[in-house]
């Protein structure tokens, strides 16, 4: 339990734990729940969570491949966006129907530059977690089988490149939505707590590139602030791309046709606990 043992045996013991919470939200959604794309939201929320355990195993048997590694962590942030819609969908707020709607017209540059955001920080996360695990394993940390110049130009840079892209899509959707509609609390929050997140991840990149590739190049175990950097700068980029499907299924369920997203006759479907 020294060196990256202890994060990685502390990491599983935490993996379990979500995966019986995971487990537990589609049991007693069955239960309570009578929407049929309810249950069939939380079943998919535990096969989900039976790929990323999949995924993580033969991450542990194949010692570390980059490329699994990569979609462990790229599956992990989906499920977490998952469980936060689930939250969304349960949440008491829900069930009513919104008192403030946006016209179709208005909300659809809303909406298009949503899903962009989407896309390019799915592409965000794809890079980072490559550039990380392709480092670990074949860095000068490594078996140092790619030069430190390959590793940076071909996903650090791309990584670099995208966040800016990132940043420019996050102005604007946040900013349209604090603007244009600051009456509805259920756009509002979700698009203010993405401004100041993206404030802390932008910090957070620059301080995870200077504990890694400047201060860390020769280190071979992880040192404890190169963890915690790296633990937030990923926390915060989940924490913001989880942010950005909540505004976006806000923004379809306020928009001024309702029927398109879900039916509004909520109290009927739903059963009390």
């Amino acid at each position: 339990m020294i060196g990256g043992v202890k994060f990685e045996h502390t990491h599983r013991m935490i993996a379990e734990f979500v995966g019986l919470l995971t487990i537990i939200v589609a049991i007693w959604t069955w239960r309570v729940d009578k929407r049929r794309w309810m249950r069939g939201l939380t079943i998919g929320a535990v096969a989900g969570v039976i790929v990323q355990g999949i995924l993580g195993g033969l991450t542990v048997l194949n010692f570390l491949p980059p490329a699994i590694s990569t979609a462990h962590a790229t599956v992990g942030q989906t499920m977490f966006c998952v469980l936060a819609a689930i939250a969304v969908f349960t949440s008491k707020s829900w069930l009513e129907e919104p008192a403030e709607k946006i016209t179709r017209k208005d909300v659809r540059p809303l909406l298009r530059h949503c899903w962009m955001l989407i896309g390019f920080l799915y592409l965000q996360l794809i890079l980072g977690a490559a550039f990380r695990h392709v480092w670990t394993k074949w860095g000068p940390s490594g078996s140092d089988h790619w030069p430190v110049h390959k590793i940076v130009h071909a996903l650090l840079y791309p990584h670099i490149l995208n966040a800016l892209i990132v940043t420019g899509l996050l102005l604007y959707v946040s900013l349209r939505a604090l603007t244009r509609h600051s009456n509805i609390t259920h756009l509002r929050r979700p698009a203010l707590g993405m401004l100041l997140l993206l404030i802390a991840q932008l910090l957070l990149g620059v301080s995870a590139y200077m504990v890694r590739v400047v201060q860390g190049i020769n280190e071979a175990q992880p040192t404890m602030s190169l963890v915690v950097v790296t633990v937030a700068h990923l926390a915060v980029g989940a924490l913001i791309l989880a942010l950005t499907m909540v505004l976006t299924i806000q923004a379809y369920r306020h928009t001024g046709d309702p029927a398109s997203v879900i039916s509004f006759d909520r109290r009927r479907e739903v059963a009390t606990a």
